[in-house]
Protein backbone atom coordinates (compact mmCIF):
# COMPACT_ATOMS: atom_id res chain seq x y z
CA UNK A 1 0.00 0.00 0.00
CA UNK A 2 1.78 3.08 -1.25
CA UNK A 3 -0.08 5.43 1.09
CA UNK A 4 1.49 3.72 4.09
CA UNK A 5 5.01 4.04 2.73
CA UNK A 6 4.85 7.62 1.43
CA UNK A 7 2.79 9.25 4.18
CA UNK A 8 3.75 7.53 7.44
CA UNK A 9 2.72 10.57 9.52
CA UNK A 10 -0.96 10.19 8.64
CA UNK A 11 -3.19 8.67 11.33
CA UNK A 12 -3.58 4.93 10.89
CA UNK A 13 -7.31 5.28 10.23
CA UNK A 14 -6.68 7.88 7.48
CA UNK A 15 -4.22 5.59 5.72
CA UNK A 16 -6.64 2.71 6.00
CA UNK A 17 -9.49 4.83 4.65
CA UNK A 18 -7.50 5.52 1.50
CA UNK A 19 -6.24 1.93 1.26
CA UNK A 20 -9.78 0.49 1.52
CA UNK A 21 -11.04 2.86 -1.17
CA UNK A 22 -8.10 2.25 -3.49
CA UNK A 23 -8.35 -1.54 -3.13
CA UNK A 24 -11.89 -1.31 -4.48
CA UNK A 25 -10.92 1.02 -7.31
CA UNK A 26 -13.24 3.77 -6.08
CA UNK A 27 -12.78 7.47 -6.55
CA UNK A 28 -13.53 9.65 -3.55
CA UNK A 29 -16.85 10.63 -5.17
CA UNK A 30 -17.73 6.96 -5.62
CA UNK A 31 -16.86 6.24 -1.97
CA UNK A 32 -19.22 9.00 -0.86
CA UNK A 33 -22.02 7.53 -3.00
CA UNK A 34 -21.50 4.07 -1.54
CA UNK A 35 -21.42 5.49 1.99
CA UNK A 36 -24.71 7.24 1.32
CA UNK A 37 -26.24 3.94 0.18
CA UNK A 38 -25.32 2.38 3.54
CA UNK A 39 -26.77 5.21 5.61
CA UNK A 40 -30.03 4.60 7.45
CA UNK A 41 -30.79 8.30 7.69
CA UNK A 42 -30.52 11.40 5.53
CA UNK A 43 -26.99 12.69 4.92
CA UNK A 44 -25.73 16.14 3.80
CA UNK A 45 -25.28 16.97 0.13
CA UNK A 46 -22.62 15.13 -1.88
CA UNK A 47 -20.30 18.14 -2.09
CA UNK A 48 -20.33 18.45 1.73
CA UNK A 49 -19.66 14.74 2.20
CA UNK A 50 -16.89 14.85 -0.40
CA UNK A 51 -15.17 17.73 1.42
CA UNK A 52 -15.41 15.78 4.66
CA UNK A 53 -14.04 12.65 2.98
CA UNK A 54 -11.05 14.54 1.61
CA UNK A 55 -10.29 15.96 5.06
CA UNK A 56 -10.58 12.47 6.58
CA UNK A 57 -8.16 10.95 4.07
CA UNK A 58 -5.76 13.86 4.58
CA UNK A 59 -5.87 13.22 8.33
CA UNK A 60 -6.76 16.84 9.02
CA UNK A 61 -10.16 15.96 10.48
CA UNK A 62 -11.27 12.82 12.34
CA UNK A 63 -14.81 11.50 11.68
CA UNK A 64 -17.30 11.71 14.52
CA UNK A 65 -18.88 8.61 16.04
CA UNK A 66 -21.76 8.50 13.57
CA UNK A 67 -19.51 8.71 10.52
CA UNK A 68 -16.98 6.25 11.98
CA UNK A 69 -19.70 3.60 12.22
CA UNK A 70 -20.95 4.46 8.73
CA UNK A 71 -17.44 4.25 7.22
CA UNK A 72 -16.90 0.84 8.83
CA UNK A 73 -20.23 -0.37 7.47
CA UNK A 74 -19.37 0.95 4.01
CA UNK A 75 -16.22 -1.17 3.92
CA UNK A 76 -17.83 -4.19 5.57
CA UNK A 77 -15.93 -4.11 8.84
CA UNK A 78 -16.54 -2.96 12.43
CA UNK A 79 -15.97 0.48 13.88
CA UNK A 80 -13.33 -0.45 16.46
CA UNK A 81 -11.31 -2.37 13.85
CA UNK A 82 -11.13 0.76 11.70
CA UNK A 83 -10.83 3.24 14.58
CA UNK A 84 -9.34 1.30 17.53
CA UNK A 85 -9.71 2.98 20.93
CA UNK A 86 -6.71 3.81 23.06
CA UNK A 87 -5.10 0.75 24.60
CA UNK A 88 -6.51 -0.02 28.07
CA UNK A 89 -4.31 -0.42 31.08
CA UNK A 90 -3.00 -3.77 32.21
CA UNK A 91 -6.17 -4.95 33.93
CA UNK A 92 -4.65 -8.30 34.83
CA UNK A 93 -1.73 -6.70 36.65
CA UNK A 94 -4.17 -4.49 38.55
CA UNK A 95 -6.23 -7.47 39.69
CA UNK A 96 -3.13 -9.40 40.72
CA UNK A 97 -2.04 -6.41 42.75
CA UNK A 98 -5.48 -6.28 44.34
CA UNK A 99 -5.46 -9.95 45.32
CA UNK A 100 -1.78 -10.00 46.22
CA UNK A 101 -1.67 -13.71 45.38
CA UNK A 102 1.01 -15.57 43.47
CA UNK A 103 1.02 -19.20 42.34
CA UNK A 104 2.45 -20.57 45.60
CA UNK A 105 -0.26 -18.92 47.68
CA UNK A 106 -2.99 -19.98 45.25
CA UNK A 107 -1.86 -23.60 45.55
CA UNK A 108 -1.79 -23.34 49.34
CA UNK A 109 -5.35 -22.05 49.37
CA UNK A 110 -6.47 -24.82 47.05
CA UNK A 111 -5.48 -27.32 49.73
CA UNK A 112 -7.85 -25.81 52.29
CA UNK A 113 -11.29 -27.34 52.84
CA UNK A 114 -13.17 -24.15 52.02
CA UNK A 115 -12.73 -22.05 48.91
CA UNK A 116 -12.79 -18.29 49.35
CA UNK A 117 -13.85 -15.72 46.79
CA UNK A 118 -10.25 -14.45 46.77
CA UNK A 119 -9.04 -17.90 45.74
CA UNK A 120 -11.57 -18.04 42.91
CA UNK A 121 -10.53 -14.57 41.81
CA UNK A 122 -6.91 -15.68 41.70
CA UNK A 123 -7.90 -18.70 39.63
CA UNK A 124 -9.79 -16.45 37.21
CA UNK A 125 -6.60 -14.43 36.78
CA UNK A 126 -4.62 -17.62 36.17
CA UNK A 127 -7.10 -18.90 33.58
CA UNK A 128 -7.07 -15.53 31.82
CA UNK A 129 -3.27 -15.45 31.88
CA UNK A 130 -3.07 -18.86 30.22
CA UNK A 131 -5.54 -17.81 27.54
CA UNK A 132 -3.53 -14.64 26.89
CA UNK A 133 -0.31 -16.62 26.45
CA UNK A 134 -1.74 -18.66 23.57
CA UNK A 135 -0.36 -16.48 20.74
CA UNK A 136 3.30 -16.71 21.74
CA UNK A 137 3.97 -19.49 24.28
CA UNK A 138 5.08 -22.81 22.78
CA UNK A 139 2.24 -25.29 22.37
CA UNK A 140 4.00 -27.99 24.39
CA UNK A 141 4.73 -25.66 27.30
CA UNK A 142 1.23 -24.23 27.31
CA UNK A 143 -0.30 -27.69 27.15
CA UNK A 144 1.71 -28.89 30.15
CA UNK A 145 0.86 -25.82 32.21
CA UNK A 146 -2.78 -25.82 31.12
CA UNK A 147 -3.29 -29.48 32.01
CA UNK A 148 -1.66 -28.95 35.42
CA UNK A 149 -3.98 -26.05 36.24
CA UNK A 150 -6.97 -27.98 34.90
CA UNK A 151 -6.27 -30.75 37.39
CA UNK A 152 -5.90 -28.24 40.23
CA UNK A 153 -9.15 -26.48 39.37
CA UNK A 154 -11.21 -29.65 39.02
CA UNK A 155 -10.06 -30.92 42.43
CA UNK A 156 -12.03 -28.00 43.91
CA UNK A 157 -15.24 -29.76 42.91
CA UNK A 158 -14.59 -32.16 45.79
CA UNK A 159 -14.55 -29.30 48.34
CA UNK A 160 -17.38 -27.50 50.12
CA UNK A 161 -18.75 -25.05 47.56
CA UNK A 162 -21.80 -22.89 47.27
CA UNK A 163 -23.92 -23.37 44.15
CA UNK A 164 -22.47 -20.18 42.63
CA UNK A 165 -18.91 -21.31 43.43
CA UNK A 166 -19.60 -24.74 41.91
CA UNK A 167 -20.71 -23.15 38.67
CA UNK A 168 -17.72 -20.81 38.70
CA UNK A 169 -15.28 -23.70 39.09
CA UNK A 170 -16.97 -25.60 36.26
CA UNK A 171 -16.69 -22.52 34.05
CA UNK A 172 -13.02 -21.96 34.89
CA UNK A 173 -12.29 -25.60 34.15
CA UNK A 174 -14.17 -25.20 30.87
CA UNK A 175 -12.07 -22.22 29.77
CA UNK A 176 -8.80 -23.97 30.55
CA UNK A 177 -10.00 -27.15 28.81
CA UNK A 178 -10.81 -25.09 25.71
CA UNK A 179 -7.30 -23.67 25.73
CA UNK A 180 -5.74 -27.12 26.15
CA UNK A 181 -7.88 -28.39 23.28
CA UNK A 182 -6.56 -25.60 21.07
CA UNK A 183 -2.89 -26.29 21.74
CA UNK A 184 -3.39 -30.05 21.41
CA UNK A 185 -4.88 -29.50 17.97
CA UNK A 186 -2.04 -27.09 17.11
CA UNK A 187 0.33 -29.97 17.87
CA UNK A 188 -1.54 -32.30 15.52
CA UNK A 189 -3.07 -34.38 18.36
CA UNK A 190 -6.48 -34.59 16.70
CA UNK A 191 -8.04 -37.42 18.69
CA UNK A 192 -6.85 -36.10 22.05
CA UNK A 193 -7.90 -32.55 21.15
CA UNK A 194 -11.41 -33.69 20.27
CA UNK A 195 -11.71 -35.49 23.62
CA UNK A 196 -10.62 -32.32 25.43
CA UNK A 197 -13.07 -30.25 23.40
CA UNK A 198 -15.93 -32.56 24.36
CA UNK A 199 -14.91 -32.29 28.01
CA UNK A 200 -15.02 -28.48 27.73
CA UNK A 201 -18.46 -28.72 26.11
CA UNK A 202 -19.74 -30.82 29.01
CA UNK A 203 -18.25 -28.45 31.58
CA UNK A 204 -19.89 -25.48 29.87
CA UNK A 205 -23.27 -27.24 29.76
CA UNK A 206 -23.06 -28.25 33.43
CA UNK A 207 -22.10 -24.70 34.41
CA UNK A 208 -24.85 -23.18 32.29
CA UNK A 209 -22.14 -21.05 30.65
CA UNK A 210 -23.19 -20.28 27.07
CA UNK A 211 -19.83 -18.70 26.26
CA UNK A 212 -17.84 -21.83 27.14
CA UNK A 213 -20.34 -24.00 25.27
CA UNK A 214 -20.30 -21.70 22.24
CA UNK A 215 -16.51 -21.75 22.06
CA UNK A 216 -16.54 -25.55 22.29
CA UNK A 217 -18.61 -25.54 19.10
CA UNK A 218 -16.22 -23.01 17.60
CA UNK A 219 -13.35 -25.42 18.19
CA UNK A 220 -15.40 -28.10 16.41
CA UNK A 221 -15.90 -25.72 13.47
CA UNK A 222 -12.16 -24.94 13.36
CA UNK A 223 -11.23 -28.62 13.47
CA UNK A 224 -13.65 -29.32 10.62
CA UNK A 225 -12.40 -26.39 8.54
CA UNK A 226 -8.76 -27.48 8.66
CA UNK A 227 -9.76 -31.08 7.85
CA UNK A 228 -11.72 -30.04 4.76
CA UNK A 229 -15.14 -30.86 6.21
CA UNK A 230 -16.78 -27.61 5.15
CA UNK A 231 -20.38 -28.70 5.65
CA UNK A 232 -19.30 -29.85 9.10
CA UNK A 233 -18.15 -26.28 9.77
CA UNK A 234 -21.59 -24.96 8.82
CA UNK A 235 -23.31 -27.52 11.05
CA UNK A 236 -21.06 -26.72 14.03
CA UNK A 237 -21.59 -22.99 13.48
CA UNK A 238 -25.37 -23.37 13.42
CA UNK A 239 -25.34 -25.42 16.64
CA UNK A 240 -23.00 -23.00 18.40
CA UNK A 241 -24.81 -19.86 17.29
CA UNK A 242 -28.08 -21.28 18.63
CA UNK A 243 -26.48 -21.35 22.10
CA UNK A 244 -24.11 -18.38 22.01
CA UNK A 245 -26.31 -16.09 19.95
CA UNK A 246 -24.98 -12.77 21.20
CA UNK A 247 -21.44 -13.25 22.53
CA UNK A 248 -18.02 -13.30 20.91
CA UNK A 249 -18.17 -17.03 20.17
CA UNK A 250 -21.02 -16.31 17.74
CA UNK A 251 -18.82 -13.79 15.92
CA UNK A 252 -16.03 -16.34 15.55
CA UNK A 253 -18.53 -18.97 14.39
CA UNK A 254 -19.78 -16.57 11.72
CA UNK A 255 -16.17 -16.11 10.61
CA UNK A 256 -15.58 -19.86 10.41
CA UNK A 257 -18.82 -20.25 8.48
CA UNK A 258 -17.67 -17.57 6.01
CA UNK A 259 -14.35 -19.37 5.52
CA UNK A 260 -16.15 -22.64 4.85
CA UNK A 261 -18.52 -21.11 2.29
CA UNK A 262 -15.55 -19.41 0.62
CA UNK A 263 -13.93 -22.81 0.12
CA UNK A 264 -17.21 -24.18 -1.20
CA UNK A 265 -17.32 -21.31 -3.70
CA UNK A 266 -20.60 -19.76 -2.53
CA UNK A 267 -19.94 -16.00 -2.58
CA UNK A 268 -23.47 -15.08 -1.46
CA UNK A 269 -23.21 -17.21 1.67
CA UNK A 270 -19.77 -15.75 2.38
CA UNK A 271 -21.14 -12.22 2.31
CA UNK A 272 -24.11 -13.23 4.47
CA UNK A 273 -21.87 -14.83 7.10
CA UNK A 274 -19.44 -11.90 7.14
CA UNK A 275 -22.28 -9.41 7.46
CA UNK A 276 -23.76 -11.38 10.37
CA UNK A 277 -20.40 -11.47 12.13
CA UNK A 278 -19.84 -7.76 11.53
CA UNK A 279 -23.29 -6.89 12.92
CA UNK A 280 -22.76 -9.05 16.01
CA UNK A 281 -19.29 -7.65 16.68
CA UNK A 282 -20.43 -4.06 16.18
CA UNK A 283 -23.01 -4.56 18.94
CA UNK A 284 -20.50 -5.96 21.47
CA UNK A 285 -18.54 -3.69 23.84
CA UNK A 286 -14.86 -3.27 23.07
CA UNK A 287 -13.05 -6.10 24.92
CA UNK A 288 -11.06 -5.30 28.03
CA UNK A 289 -8.26 -7.62 26.97
CA UNK A 290 -7.73 -8.16 23.25
CA UNK A 291 -4.92 -10.67 23.93
CA UNK A 292 -7.35 -13.22 25.40
CA UNK A 293 -7.68 -16.10 22.94
CA UNK A 294 -11.41 -16.48 23.55
CA UNK A 295 -12.19 -12.85 22.89
CA UNK A 296 -12.84 -11.66 19.35
CA UNK A 297 -10.98 -8.40 19.03
CA UNK A 298 -12.28 -6.18 16.22
CA UNK A 299 -9.04 -6.55 14.27
CA UNK A 300 -9.77 -10.25 13.88
CA UNK A 301 -12.65 -9.43 11.58
CA UNK A 302 -10.08 -8.15 9.07
CA UNK A 303 -8.42 -11.57 9.41
CA UNK A 304 -11.67 -13.33 8.42
CA UNK A 305 -12.20 -10.99 5.49
CA UNK A 306 -8.62 -11.49 4.28
CA UNK A 307 -9.10 -15.25 4.11
CA UNK A 308 -12.40 -14.99 2.25
CA UNK A 309 -11.21 -12.40 -0.28
CA UNK A 310 -8.08 -14.45 -1.01
CA UNK A 311 -10.18 -17.50 -1.81
CA UNK A 312 -12.60 -15.42 -3.88
CA UNK A 313 -9.71 -14.16 -6.03
CA UNK A 314 -10.23 -10.54 -4.92
CA UNK A 315 -6.50 -9.93 -4.85
CA UNK A 316 -6.47 -6.17 -4.21
CA UNK A 317 -8.78 -6.53 -1.21
CA UNK A 318 -6.93 -9.62 0.06
CA UNK A 319 -3.62 -7.75 -0.15
CA UNK A 320 -5.03 -4.70 1.60
CA UNK A 321 -6.48 -6.78 4.44
CA UNK A 322 -3.27 -8.81 4.77
CA UNK A 323 -1.35 -5.59 5.31
CA UNK A 324 -3.89 -4.50 7.89
CA UNK A 325 -3.65 -7.84 9.72
CA UNK A 326 0.15 -7.58 9.89
CA UNK A 327 -0.01 -4.00 11.19
CA UNK A 328 -2.63 -4.69 13.84
CA UNK A 329 -0.78 -7.83 14.98
CA UNK A 330 2.58 -6.08 15.42
CA UNK A 331 3.61 -3.73 18.23
CA UNK A 332 5.26 -0.36 17.37
CA UNK A 333 8.65 -1.82 18.37
CA UNK A 334 8.26 -4.63 15.83
CA UNK A 335 7.23 -7.36 18.29
CA UNK A 336 4.76 -9.77 16.73
CA UNK A 337 1.81 -9.99 19.13
CA UNK A 338 -0.24 -12.32 16.93
CA UNK A 339 2.38 -14.38 15.03
CA UNK A 340 -0.08 -16.98 13.74
CA UNK A 341 -2.30 -14.32 12.17
CA UNK A 342 0.79 -12.74 10.63
CA UNK A 343 1.82 -16.09 9.14
CA UNK A 344 -1.53 -16.46 7.37
CA UNK A 345 -1.30 -12.86 6.17
CA UNK A 346 2.14 -13.62 4.70
CA UNK A 347 0.66 -16.62 2.88
CA UNK A 348 -2.10 -14.40 1.55
CA UNK A 349 0.51 -11.99 0.19
CA UNK A 350 2.30 -14.98 -1.29
CA UNK A 351 -0.84 -16.14 -3.10
CA UNK A 352 -1.47 -12.63 -4.45
CA UNK A 353 2.14 -12.38 -5.67
CA UNK A 354 1.98 -15.81 -7.33
CA UNK A 355 -1.18 -14.86 -9.18
CA UNK A 356 0.51 -11.65 -10.33
CA UNK A 357 3.48 -13.60 -11.73
CA UNK A 358 5.97 -12.57 -9.04
CA UNK A 359 7.48 -15.93 -8.05
CA UNK A 360 10.27 -14.41 -5.95
CA UNK A 361 7.85 -12.44 -3.76
CA UNK A 362 5.48 -15.43 -3.53
CA UNK A 363 8.22 -17.73 -2.22
CA UNK A 364 9.62 -15.05 0.10
CA UNK A 365 6.22 -14.50 1.73
CA UNK A 366 5.59 -18.24 1.87
CA UNK A 367 8.87 -18.89 3.66
CA UNK A 368 8.30 -16.06 6.13
CA UNK A 369 5.05 -17.77 7.11
CA UNK A 370 6.83 -21.05 7.84
CA UNK A 371 9.68 -19.63 9.94
CA UNK A 372 7.76 -18.53 13.05
CA UNK A 373 8.41 -20.43 16.27
CA UNK A 374 4.75 -20.36 17.34
CA UNK A 375 2.65 -22.35 14.87
CA UNK A 376 -0.83 -23.74 14.58
CA UNK A 377 0.06 -26.58 12.24
CA UNK A 378 -3.46 -27.35 10.95
CA UNK A 379 -4.24 -23.73 10.03
CA UNK A 380 -0.76 -23.06 8.67
CA UNK A 381 -0.83 -26.19 6.53
CA UNK A 382 -4.28 -25.36 5.18
CA UNK A 383 -3.12 -21.98 3.88
CA UNK A 384 0.35 -23.21 2.86
CA UNK A 385 -1.23 -25.81 0.61
CA UNK A 386 -3.18 -23.10 -1.18
CA UNK A 387 0.06 -21.36 -2.09
CA UNK A 388 1.78 -24.67 -2.83
CA UNK A 389 -0.98 -25.71 -5.23
CA UNK A 390 -0.70 -22.40 -7.07
CA UNK A 391 3.10 -22.72 -7.36
CA UNK A 392 2.80 -26.31 -8.54
CA UNK A 393 0.33 -25.32 -11.25
CA UNK A 394 2.17 -22.24 -12.53
CA UNK A 395 5.84 -22.68 -11.66
CA UNK A 396 6.36 -26.43 -11.46
CA UNK A 397 9.82 -26.33 -13.08
CA UNK A 398 11.18 -23.31 -11.22
CA UNK A 399 13.86 -24.20 -8.60
CA UNK A 400 12.53 -21.62 -6.10
CA UNK A 401 9.04 -23.08 -6.31
CA UNK A 402 10.32 -26.65 -5.97
CA UNK A 403 12.34 -25.68 -2.91
CA UNK A 404 9.30 -24.12 -1.23
CA UNK A 405 7.19 -27.20 -2.06
CA UNK A 406 9.79 -29.36 -0.30
CA UNK A 407 9.49 -27.17 2.80
CA UNK A 408 5.71 -27.54 2.79
CA UNK A 409 6.02 -31.32 2.46
CA UNK A 410 8.36 -31.37 5.46
CA UNK A 411 5.88 -29.33 7.49
CA UNK A 412 3.05 -31.63 6.41
CA UNK A 413 4.98 -34.64 7.68
CA UNK A 414 5.37 -32.91 11.06
CA UNK A 415 1.62 -32.38 11.26
CA UNK A 416 0.74 -36.04 10.82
Amino acid sequence: MAEDATEPDLPVWARRLRAERSARGWSQSKAVQVMRAHAAERLPADNTLLRNWKRWEAGSSEPDGFHKALIAKTFGTVTTAFFPPAAPGDAEAEVIAATGMETVEILARLRSSDVSDATLQALRITADRLCCEYPYMSSEQLRVEGRAWLRRITTLLERRLTLAQHREVLSLAGWVALLVGCVEYDLGLRRIAEGTRKAALTLGEEAGNASVTGWAYELRAWYALTQGDYLGVVAAAEAGEAIAASNSAAVQLAGQRAKAWARLGDRRQVETALDRGRTLLEALPYPENTDHHFVVDPAKFDFYAMDCYRLAGEDRLAQMYAGQVIRSSTDPDGTERKPMRIAEAQLTLGVVAARAGDLEAAVTHGRQALTGERKSLPSLLMCSRELATLLRERYRKEPAALSYLDEVRTLTAQGR
